[in-house]
């Protein structure tokens, strides 16, 4: 009878009536004092229903404010994080400038264990005009973002229409100091519909108030009708991470496999440094540094040493409009010098909230020189390649905490070796993270 009596007086209508007492309504303010009065009498289930019928007024302010007042009061009850983060986004579509709920739904994410969007949140809400009481607030949320979830993960799934899945060559023939050969079909360019599938699971152990053991297994699948072009990659890795003012670095280890064709490609074993530094209120700074020894289970002229090196800046420029540059170098050793490389790149991007979306625009270069030429081909190999990625998340639609990721990409790698040169169009229509 109270959850019918609840939605009838948020909605405007009839309460029903148990016997003689007259027929009552209650303004909003009335409503938000009940639930609160509820809430402190640790019946739950009574503020939850009239909160949530509070979020259907058609004022934005008093919808905006259950919202909040729901999420915070759901947070704290098991399994109900990501319900509580998807309330603060819906009100951060609408109101963009609504500090507090940005440093909520910061939390929230740190919690979850999605601290590169809680890092986004923070910096955005230092893009607004803050008052101190609210500048402080959001220091502390920076330092908090040190008690991080213990265990979780994340997972994303799309279709994906490809015009090249191989990255191959378009053309059917391929020049050699010996002559012409003509190419088989899986070494030209083939277009196919596949599935994909990326995935992380980690878990921290604290060891003290900055130390803590990080694990985790990150994994993803491309997989076709046809599977000697399925591509499979499974990475755990292990270590410490310490984290203390602005500053995190942290240490893993680990073993990668990778399978091509369901057959064994690549097995490497490596270790890595990152580094992570927040720089003023709206920025912060990334750097890393990889290496790893690679064994090539198909041509043993392949295998070799790889070392990494990255850099990149991320600025909030307002609370929805921010983006970034990443700066890569990158040596790839063999035992033929043909298949040693050494190349660099830059990839900047950016982003930017509108309405129930938000959109994203990346671009990449990257180039690349091997040390000798093949001695099958007739120059040595140099790369330049292009790519666009324009991707949107859709959060007008859900399902659970996820909504509709949809991700255009176009690559063009031009070279000096004509087996390696390609064009691509490839898209993704999945479902990804909501907040």
């Amino acid at each position: 009878m109270i959850f019918a009596w609840v939605f009838a007086l948020a909605l405007g209508t009839d309460a029903p009536v148990a016997a003689a007492p007259a027929k009552v309504q209650l303004t909003p303010a009335q409503l938000f004092e009940f639930a609160a009065k509820s809430a402190a009498a640790h019946d739950l289930v009574t503020a939850e229903a009239a909160l949530r019928a509070l979020t259907g007024n058609p004022d934005r302010a008093i919808r905006n404010e259950a919202r909040f007042r729901l999420a915070q009061l759901i947070a704290v009850q098991p399994g109900r994080k990501a319900e509580a983060a998807i309330l603060c986004r819906k009100i951060l579509d609408e109101q963009p400038g609504a500090a507090p709920v940005r440093l909520e739904l910061a939390k929230l994410d740190a919690e979850l264990g999605h601290m590169a969007a809680a890092g986004r949140e923070l910096r955005a809400a230092q893009a607004l005009d803050l008052p101190p009481e609210v500048s402080r607030a959001v220091r502390f949320y920076q330092q908090a973002l040190d008690a991080i979830r213990p265990i979780g993960g994340s997972i994303e799934v799309a279709l994906a229409p490809d015009s090249n899945i191989n990255r191959a060559t378009s053309g059917s023939s391929l020049n050699t100091v010996i002559g012409d050969f003509t190419l088989s079909r899986d070494a030209q360019a083939t277009s196919g519909l596949g599935a994909v599938v990326r995935g992380q699971a980690f878990a921290r152990v604290p060891l003290d108030p900055h130390l803590t053991m990080l694990a985790r297994l990150s994994g993803s699948a491309n997989i076709y009708r046809d599977p000697e072009f399925d591509d499979v990659i499974v990475a755990p890795q292990i270590g410490p991470e310490w984290a203390k003012g602005p500053d995190r670095i942290s240490l893993s280890v680990g073993p990668g496999w990778r399978w091509y064709g369901a057959d064994p490609y690549t097995f490497s074993v490596g270790e890595s440094v990152d580094w992570q530094h927040r720089l003023g209120k709206r920025a912060q700074i990334r750097a890393g540094v990889s290496h790893s020894y690679v064994k090539n289970e198909r041509d043993a002229l392949e295998t070799g040493v790889a070392w990494g090196g990255s850099a990149g800046l991320d600025r909030a420029f307002s609370a929805r409009f921010g983006g970034g540059m990443s700066l890569t170098a990158n040596r790839q050793g063999a035992r033929d010098p043909g298949y040693a490389i050494t190349g660099g790149g830059f990839s900047p991007y950016l982003y930017r909230e509108i309405g129930h979306a938000t959109l994203t625009a990346t671009l990449t270069y990257n180039h690349l020189a091997a040390d000798q030429r093949l001695s099958l081909f007739t120059d040595r190999r140099i790369d330049n390649a292009n790519g666009l990625s324009l991707a949107a998340t859709l959060r007008q639609i859900r399902i659970g905490s996820l909504s509709p990721l949809v991700r255009m990409r176009m690559d063009r790698n031009q070279s000096t070796v004509q087996i390696y040169g390609y064009k691509r169009v490839a898209g993704e229509v999945g479902l990804a993270s909501a907040f």
